[in-house]
């Protein structure tokens, strides 16, 4: 694996359409924040299978737009040539594609709105990037959070921008104590296995098993965190009487799984207490997930990787020491 990466690096470096290919596969491997092209390679086709098997191809060709507009707009305005090679400037951009074709109904302006969004989320990427350093934290995808926010809110008011397709009701409307349903042991599994696809919007289990191949090619540990979190939101959302298929859609687990890899192996160092840390910053993510549902009823919006965000802003904000196991 390692002389392969050394031999695709090594071509990259003669041909510039090979590094600009490069680039955009890192790009979707930031999006679980892995630097390498080939998890990213793994995560591009688990999106490709997950929209040709709803039907909805819209979806990776809207991803890959936005992502390819985005690096572009990054080399137009000469970003950082270390953070531009990462793919740090196209990740964001990546997952605005995938949500307006996912929430927005297909019509002709929608191609512009996500043309719009790959562009600007660079914009949201520097500006966010430059305002986080004041204290020290990433802005990770707070920047795609809001570009897609507003794009979906701004929808309602242009008649050309259908939204019919717009989460408004089982997806993120928060459900009465007695509506949740038992889990059954396969609705149990389905609910694993489906969290870590939707962390790119796509609840299908092929893709999922993609997903988790890109990251151990990527991180073993970063796969292991992210197999763990899926399972224990899983449990803590069914203990805490969420419903069983808001569950089994991975609706729950995705956010816990952005942060358990955050936590876990980005910004700390492996070990018990890191571990334990993850642990509490798993479960409060699925906590602040439902405080995000019921925020966010009145606009019809999806939460998207907002509690993910908060969850890591404030555990990277504490900055606890882990020096020591």
């Amino acid at each position: 694996m390692g002389e392969s990466i050394v031999w695709w690096e090594k071509a990259c470096q003669g041909a510039w359409p090979l590094r600009f290919v490069d680039i955009n596969l890192r790009s979707i491997g930031q999006v679980m924040f892995q630097d390498n092209p080939l998890s990213g390679l793994f995560f591009f086709v688990a999106i490709g299978w997950g929209s040709y098997a709803v039907n909805a191809p819209q979806v990776a060709i809207g991803g890959l737009l936005a992502l390819v507009v985005a690096t572009m707009t990054a080399l137009w305005m000469r970003v950082d040539t270390a953070a531009f090679n990462a793919g740090l400037y196209g990740f964001n951009a990546y997952l605005v594609g995938i949500a307006l074709t996912t929430f927005l109904a297909l019509s002709p302006l929608l191609w512009t709105y996500v043309v719009l969004g790959g562009a600007v989320s660079v914009i949201a990427t520097l500006a966010m990037t430059n305002l986080m350093k004041t204290w020290g934290i990433a802005a990770l995808t707070a920047p795609f959070i809001l570009i897609t926010w507003l794009l979906l809110l701004s929808s309602n008011a242009f008649l050309a921008i259908p939204t019919d397709a717009l989460p408004l009701s089982s997806l993120i409307e928060p459900i009465a104590p007695d509506a949740a349903n038992p889990l059954r042991f396969i609705d149990f599994l389905e609910g694993v296995v489906i969290s870590v696809s939707q962390v790119f919007v796509k609840g299908n289990g092929i893709a999922a098993l993609l997903i988790l191949i890109g990251l151990a090619i990527g991180s073993i540990a970063a796969a292991g965190y992210a197999l763990v979190a899926a399972l224990i939101s899983v449990i803590v959302a069914h203990l805490l009487g969420a419903e069983s298929q808001i569950i089994t859609a991975g609706l729950v687990g995705f956010n816990p799984i952005l942060t358990a890899i955050a936590v876990g192996t980005v910004f700390n160092r492996p070990g018990l207490r890191s571990a334990l840390l993850t642990l509490l910053a798993t479960v409060l993510t699925v906590l602040i997930q439902g405080a995000m549902v019921a925020a966010l009823t009145p606009f019809a919006i999806p939460t998207l990787t907002a509690s993910f965000v908060l969850v890591t802003w404030l555990f990277l904000l504490a900055k606890p020491d882990l020096a020591e196991d």
